[in-house]
């Protein structure tokens, strides 16, 4: 786990070979107090449309989200400009680099945000299940925008040690969450709990989960992905499954902000 220092030297020699042999490093507060408060920015937004999106279907979920439960709002950069500042910036590059390698492109962009309910756990499964099997792993970029805790739900991971897989495997859709699950041992997984501002850095095939927020006040995440080619579709070849943002090209920022 490492705290915050010079760019170019936050991700070291040391987390470069953990990621590689256990998929996940930790950066806490990584993030400066200004981007803490850009990403905040767009939390409530990204509730609000979700919920509006339910008004308009008559529902109280739509896929994975649950209205006042849990919410995953994707791409809200595409309407909130402003976070492709940080999404581009020389930190995430610094971690594309460090993982995925020199060529890099953003992939998926949401927030997590979960309310104090105790229905807001999210079930084992790697990223990589909810696109398909014929992809490379990417880089999951999670970051805490509130102190996580054991108490509001922090994300547990299963290490490629502990797991004993490194590649996709099949899921199963839960019929009552709609969650893709992919573990039904017994093994709890590694709590990450870390100040706001820190970063979790893992592997698509990594799996994880994270427990319901048993609080009065939500937790927020933002997550970011950055693949090394664009991901599309599996019986679509031509058709991007997520965002084509090409970001690094010969390990150089070439994101247009």
């Amino acid at each position: 786990m490492a705290t915050n220092g010079t760019l170019g030297e936050l991700v070291t020699p040391a987390l470069r070979e953990q990621y590689e042999n256990e998929g996940y490093f930790v950066l806490e507060n990584a993030l400066s107090e200004e981007q803490l408060e850009l990403l905040r920015g767009g939390a409530q937004y990204s509730i609000d449309r979700l919920d509006a999106e339910m008004d308009a279907a008559g529902v109280d979920s739509i896929g994975i989200n649950h209205r006042g439960k849990r919410y995953f709002s994707n791409m809200i950069y595409q309407h909130r400009p402003e976070l492709r500042t940080f999404l581009f910036s020389e930190l995430t590059a610094e971690i594309c680099r460090a993982t995925i390698g020199e060529e890099a492109y953003l992939f998926w962009e949401q927030y997590v945000i979960k309310a104090g309910d105790p229905d807001t756990a999210f079930s084992w499964h790697q990223d990589s299940g909810y696109v398909h099997e014929d992809h490379e792993p990417y880089v999951t970029v999670w970051i805490a925008l509130d102190d996580v805790t054991m108490d509001n739900g922090p994300v547990h991971l299963l290490p490629y040690s502990r797991s004993g897989v490194k590649s996709y495997v099949k899921h199963i859709t839960d019929p009552v969450s709609n969650d893709r699950v992919c573990y039904f041992g017994s093994d709890p997984g590694l709590p990450m709990t870390a100040p706001a501002g820190s970063i979790v850095v893992f592997s698509s095939v990594v799996m994880h989960r994270s427990g319901p927020n048993l609080t009065d006040r939500n937790r927020r995440v933002y997550i970011a992905q950055y693949s090394k080619d664009v991901i599309t579709l599996k019986d679509a070849p031509d058709t991007p499954q997520g965002a084509t943002d090409r970001f690094l090209s010969d390990g150089k920022n070439v994101a247009e902000i």
